[in-house]
């Protein structure tokens, strides 16, 4: 259990340095790690991101780091399509969401091999109409509640070459944003596994989550000192050693 609460303070890390990767290595670690089924996994994997996404989001918050117009043009489409996502799962049986889960992951290490930072600018509009923003929050919103990702590596690109951000901003409102469609998609998630006769270990969600939420100030404050590029090429070669060990595990 102790590799657990290891990989718990991870996650919380990756969240505050990069906005990111939390609900990516929540699930493998409730599941390989923790022994949970893989549907309460990812749902126990909403319910934690969601959490500590919300206690990394606060000091952006005080900081006014966060914007705000971005959060209801992504947040608000992306916790309709976590809700409609979570309700799909109904009908996707465990080993195909681990097989998309895993995809997801090798699209996001490729994502963050390819990424070079982009340039601090002030906020702007990107001149893209708001339905198209709003269209990629539900896209994003959908796989969230799916397979439990919180979409952070989709959303922060999204923020800046969409909406104009720079980082710092970006981040922040990243994590707003993953913690509406995170808790969206848990609460369904809790109907999901009530059909099935499962459900989630609330003890479990709440030691990871604190245990999340520290890592989340710890790298607040250490990726404002640091150059986030070389944790994500590291970061990117982990995604894909699991994501190529979930499918080796799952076909």
């Amino acid at each position: 259990m102790i590799l657990a609460w290891i990989g718990a303070l991870m996650v919380g890390l990756s969240l505050g340095i990069l906005g990111s990767g939390g609900s990516i290595l929540t699930v493998p670690l409730l599941i390989y790690l923790v022994g949970e089924e893989e549907k309460v996994a990812i749902a126990e994997s909403l319910g934690i991101v969601g959490a500590i996404a919300f206690t990394g989001f606060i000091p952006y918050a005080f900081k006014k780091q966060v914007h705000w117009k971005s959060v209801i043009l992504f947040g608000l489409p992306g916790m309709a399509g976590s809700f409609l996502g979570a309700y799909t799962s109904n009908y996707v049986s465990a080993t195909v969401q681990l097989l998309i889960f895993a995809g997801v992951m090798l699209l996001a290490a490729v994502m963050m091999f390819r990424d070079s930072k982009p340039k601090e600018k002030s906020v702007q509009t990107s001149g893209l109409p708001w339905w198209f923003i709003a269209l990629e929050g539900l896209a994003v919103g959908v796989l969230t509640g799916l397979v439990g990702v919180g979409g952070g590596f989709l959303i922060v690109p999204g923020l800046v070459l969409l909406g104009g951000l720079s980082m710092h901003l970006a981040v922040g409102t990243s994590l707003a944003i993953i913690a509406m469609q995170s808790i969206t998609g848990f609460i369904k998630y809790l109907d999901v596994l009530d059909n099935l006769n499962l459900s989630v270990d609330l003890h479990l969600m709440l030691v990871f989550g604190l245990i999340g939420a520290v890592g989340s100030i710890i790298g607040r404050t250490v990726g404002a000192k640091i150059s986030s590029q070389g944790l994500k090429k590291g970061f990117a070669v982990f995604l894909v050693l699991m994501g190529a060990y979930i499918i080796f595990k799952n076909i």
